[in-house]
């Protein structure tokens, strides 16, 4: 259950399907669990039973100048949301130890806004320091558009992975947001590469896109050599400005299983939506995908950490800590519908 293996920041194996295949599987051509069944040989082939946890912190929320439609925080979307400053380092720390003895194998922080400041970056910096140096904790951090001089001083801090999704293809990307362009995003990784920080971008599934989209991004991802993709499937809250499509849970173990089979060795996360748009089949997904978020995204709830574990422990995985075993991991490995204590309630009909 400890992380022992040394993370690569690149992805490098090839590919395993070519665009037409992927297309076919998303078209649902080839049957479902011929594809789980591929998918998991390759998920195992490079993470074996282990699954990542990963839990985010909002760092800062609201007040952004750009528009994305996927989000709740854009301009002018009164969403509802509460918003708020950047977190003191103090806060942010408790939030990561907090994290880390909750079962967290890398903690994840997020701040709103176009890109941060020289200032901002080296706040953060400083702050992702001390993580590594006292909780000896993997850090991801997503803090938008980012240059060459940024990306190598939250390098030499200790960043293990900078988050910047791709979201949908080049030839979409106009129609959920006007206030930066795709290439954009694509400048962004490339510094972050140059600084060697494992990369980590994905994918928001049900925009309105075409299935050759979906294809698009996942066959550019792989051209980056991006070692962490997180697949989400979009949660239509109020304050988006896009338009929805209809998920199934079948397809979206089709989405995740393309994503697998372009990028092999890659890191394949469970993002937002799980929950909801995967359903009863939330387990098969870990068959192909080999991380997922705990404790909820951005701005909408998840599930509990208890739910996480338990859904690892029956598929017989077992999470991947950073280091040891969190308190309270006996408690997540026992808990059953029928222990005893819970037998006066399984009763349909009581005296």
């Amino acid at each position: 259950m400890i992380a022992e293996v040394q993370e690569k920041t690149i992805s490098s194996a090839p590919s395993l399907i070519t665009e037409a295949e992927a297309l076919e599987i998303l078209e649902g051509k080839t049957h479902l669990l011929s594809v789980v069944a591929r998918a998991s040989e390759e998920r195992n082939r490079y993470y074996t039973n282990r699954v990542r946890i990963h839990i985010l912190d909002n760092i800062k929320n609201g007040y952004c100048p750009e528009d994305c439609g996927y989000c709740a925080q854009r301009k002018g979307g009164d969403s509802g949301i509460q918003e708020y400053s950047l977190k003191s380092p103090e806060e942010i720390w408790e939030d990561a130890k907090r994290a880390k003895d909750n079962g967290a194998y890398r903690f994840c922080m997020v701040t709103s806004g176009r890109g941060p400041t020289d200032k901002a970056v080296d706040k953060l910096a400083e702050t992702i320091s001390k993580i590594n140096g006292e909780l000896g904790m993997k850090v991801c951090l997503s803090a938008g558009i980012l240059d060459a001089k940024k990306a190598r001083v939250l390098k030499d801090a200790g960043l293990d992975r900078y988050n910047h999704n791709l979201n949908t293809s080049e030839s979409k990307y106009n129609e959920i947001c006007s206030t930066h362009t795709f290439k954009d995003r694509l400048t962004t990784l490339e510094a972050a590469k140059e600084a060697d920080i494992g990369l980590c971008s994905g994918i928001i599934v049900g925009m309105g896109e075409e299935l050759k989209d979906l294809v698009q991004v996942a066959f550019e991802l792989k051209r980056l050599g991006v070692i962490s993709i997180p697949v989400n499937f979009f949660i239509p809250i109020k304050g988006h400005a896009i338009q929805k499509s209809s998920l199934t849970p079948e397809f979206c173990i089709r989405v995740l299983s393309v994503f697998r089979l372009v990028n092999p060795d890659s890191e394949i996360r469970i993002g937002a939506g799980r929950e909801g748009h995967l359903g009863s089949l939330q387990s098969m997904a870990l068959f192909v995908a080999n991380s997922l978020f705990a404790e909820g995204y951005l701005n909408v709830k998840g599930s509990e950490m208890v739910q996480t574990m338990n859904l690892i422990r029956d598929c017989s995985m077992v999470p991947e800590f950073t280091e040891g075993v969190p308190e309270g991991w006996d408690e997540y490995e026992s808990q059953s519908l029928y222990d005893e204590k819970n037998f006066p309630e399984l009763y349909k009909h009581k005296k």
